[in-house]
């Protein structure tokens, strides 16, 4: 039977302004990537969802970027190693000592946007951050990319793979980037095709048209697009129908 993880990007609003929602999605969903206030979120919002997460018994990840709340961390950005090293460990720090007052705790780690990008090529910025989950706590696996590099310089850290239902693929296995026509899949019925081909199958069929192995554990769906919280339902139903196990990775 296959065994897969639902998780989704969750707090990512920012003082009065909403994005998402988040307590449907956490009624849906078995990990929550939580935003750390570096690309969004801030110490009410992760709270909140940290409490919401503890009560329906969903996992808590660290949703970590690069600090740019004006770009939603989607702007990639050069920072030294130390200093992205630092800048990790201050958000998982910070949202794992939330989630531990709310009854909780951070069980996984997850770059976000141009920073999750980024290091599933960049071997520096990808050690750096490997480098922060390490001086924090080396148990906690770090969720990427199938294929990414932070696989070749996270020694000694578990590194669990991920796929993305709603987002386009290349031949190489890197998501299309959000700057290209196509980049993210909003067809409802295609969505929920292919998170369950990735679940039974571990593939998924590229922009070119070829297929990519992923040999994914968890599978992303975005809770800042349109229809987000029903196209998760969807998604869930899917996979239970096909037969495939719901259950954390972490």
């Amino acid at each position: 039977m296959a065994v897969i993880d639902i998780n989704a990007d969750l707090g990512e609003g920012f003082g009065i302004w909403e994005l998402g929602d988040d307590l449907a999605l956490l009624d849906v969903i078995t990990s929550a990537n939580v935003a750390c206030g570096f690309h969004a979120g801030d110490p009410v919002i992760m709270r909140r969802v940290c409490a919401a997460a503890v009560e329906r018994g969903v996992t808590i990840g660290a949703q970590v970027s690069y600090r740019d709340l004006a770009g939603f961390g989607r702007r990639e950005m050069d920072v030294a190693p130390a200093e992205l090293t630092a800048e990790i460990l201050y958000q998982v720090a910070a949202l794992d000592g939330i989630a531990r007052a709310e009854g909780g705790h951070v069980a996984y780690v997850k770059p976000h946007g141009a920073l999750y990008n980024r290091v599933a090529r960049d071997a520096v910025q990808a050690r750096a951050v490997a480098d922060a989950v390490r001086a924090y706590d080396p148990s906690l696996p770090l969720l990427t990319l199938a294929g990414s590099a932070v696989s070749d310089v996270a020694e000694g850290l578990t590194v669990v793979a991920e796929c993305f239902a709603d987002r386009a693929y290349t031949a190489s296995g890197r998501l299309v980037s959000r700057r290209e026509p196509g980049a993210v899949v909003h067809d409802r019925d295609a969505v929920v095709q292919r998170a369950v081909r990735m679940a039974v199958e571990g593939t998924v069929v590229s922009v070119e048209g070829g297929e990519v192995v992923l040999d994914a554990r968890s599978i992303c769906v975005h809770g800042d697009t349109p229809g987000a919280v029903e196209l998760a339902r969807s998604v869930r139903s899917a996979l239970s129908d096909a037969g495939v196990e719901l259950e954390p990775f972490a």
